[in-house]
């Protein structure tokens, strides 16, 4: 089968599956186009109409109310701030739940905390629906090239329904089971720590090769061929070193996830000094301003106490 055959197989395939999104945010929205893109009947809604009006624009439909998302969708993808947002959508009168059907699979890529998504699983079924918590890594950058992985928490089969759906957005090897409801959160956690600690570590590498008067570039380079290199050195040290901060993901909802992983890390009993730091420097980043620019700007918290101009 040519690949121009192929192609087309799968566009009519997922035309058949009708899927509702919520939240077309800086994340939301790629994702949105990425599912219309690939052929998927696409309801969305959103609190601001810009967003909704551009994937119209696109071939996606308008939705009222996440009740009417839930009539019209087999699965529902949800892209949200927080818990109280995500219990807003589901909940009340106009709430997906108001309106789910028996074996309506909700997809909750939002980052919250693992009790409530625990607590929104149970709710759904309550409805005879069913809710992954499936927080995503990637940011804006994986968002936007359809690469982003998925950490699932939740009914396995149901995983195994929505996979064309994840796929559109990432890859079948970054979409990962972890295990029962609030399973997907607790690895979110895990993810924003070693973000965080890798995130403080790299710019205080750019800092000792400024104030050394070592080319930062160059060091990031040289980095980037050995075993310190990463993701988090290769993307936000650049950023670093040049000072684009730019929001992918903002420090003020870097600042809110760093609250979850708190409480969930002591929920726990897990000793955390680094990631009480890298606390420390999100809420420098807050003080001085920063809430609305990329969070890899806690760097500049590190260059002030190095005496080194932000950039």
């Amino acid at each position: 089968m040519s690949d121009l055959t192929s192609n087309n197989s799968e566009y009519a395939r997922n035309s058949e599956r009708r899927v509702g999104f919520i939240g077309l945010g800086l994340m939301g929205r790629p994702m949105a186009s990425h599912l219309v893109a690939r052929g998927f009947s696409v309801t969305v809604h959103n609190r601001s109409q810009p967003s909704v009006d551009a994937l119209v624009v696109l071939g996606a439909r308008a939705a009222k109310s996440p009740a009417d998302v839930a009539r019209a969708s087999d699965v529902i993808m949800l892209m949200l701030p927080d818990a109280p947002d995500v219990e807003h959508v589901l909940e009340g009168p106009h709430g997906v739940l108001a309106a789910a059907h028996p074996g309506l699979v909700i997809v909750d890529s939002s980052t919250i905390a693992p009790a409530a998504a625990r607590a929104f699983a149970q709710r759904a079924g309550d409805v005879s629906a069913i809710y992954l918590d499936a927080p995503v890594s990637g940011g804006e950058v994986g968002a936007v090239a359809g690469t982003l992985t998925f950490m699932v928490g939740g009914n396995a089969d149901a995983l195994d329904t929505v996979r064309p759906v994840l796929d559109a957005m990432g890859s079948p090897d970054k979409i990962v089971h972890l295990g029962p409801p609030g399973s997907g959160q607790i690895c979110k956690v895990c993810n924003q720590v070693v973000l965080g600690g890798t995130m403080a570590v790299v710019a205080e590498a750019i800092a000792l090769a400024r104030k050394a008067g070592v080319d930062p570039m160059k060091v990031r380079q040289a980095l980037l061929g050995g075993f310190a290199a990463s993701r988090v050195l290769e993307v936000h040290g650049e950023r670093m070193i040049t000072g684009n901060y730019r929001p992918g993901f903002k420090a003020k909802l870097y600042r809110k996830d760093l609250k979850i992983a708190g409480d969930t890390l002591a929920e726990f009993g897990v000793v955390a000094p680094t990631t009480a730091l890298v606390q420390q420097l999100v809420q420098a980043q807050m003080s001085a301003g920063g809430g609305e620019e990329d969070y890899s700007g806690i760097a500049k918290a590190i260059f002030d106490l190095a005496k080194l101009e932000s950039l």
